[in-house]
């Protein structure tokens, strides 16, 4: 089984679905063109192929990421404005590491730049 993820003309996803391997093929990239075209034939739209296990385009696409053409990557909503977005893996990063914690996770207030 392989996902694909429709986006418009911004690079917003719009939804993700799964397509089988006998409509795209079972290697990526070669599925990617393939199971594109079978969901634009299907269902109209523009479709990305995207990795359940971060195989590839470093994140698994979700409704709301980005598809950023230059990163070749899903890229999920900036969280806080004072983030910023690391290139090598796709995720954004806070300004200061998140301390090591034992029990709930602490939360970034982004007024006062900290974790409590």
């Amino acid at each position: 089984m392989a996902h694909f993820a429709e986006i418009n003309e911004n690079n917003i996803v719009l939804r993700v679905i799964v397509v089988s391997d006998n409509d795209c093929g079972e290697n990526y990239p070669e599925s990617d063109a393939i199971g594109a075209a079978f969901c634009t034939n299907l269902l109209g739209g523009t479709w990305k192929q995207t990795s359940y296990n971060h195989n590839f385009r470093k994140n698994y696409a979700g409704i709301g990421y980005t598809y950023d053409e230059e990163l070749d990557a899903f890229i999920e909503p900036r969280p806080f404005p004072s983030w910023t977005l690391n290139t090598q893996t796709g995720k954004w990063e806070p300004p200061i590491a998140i301390p090591e914690y034992t029990g709930l996770m602490p939360s970034w207030d982004e007024e006062s730049q900290s974790w409590n």
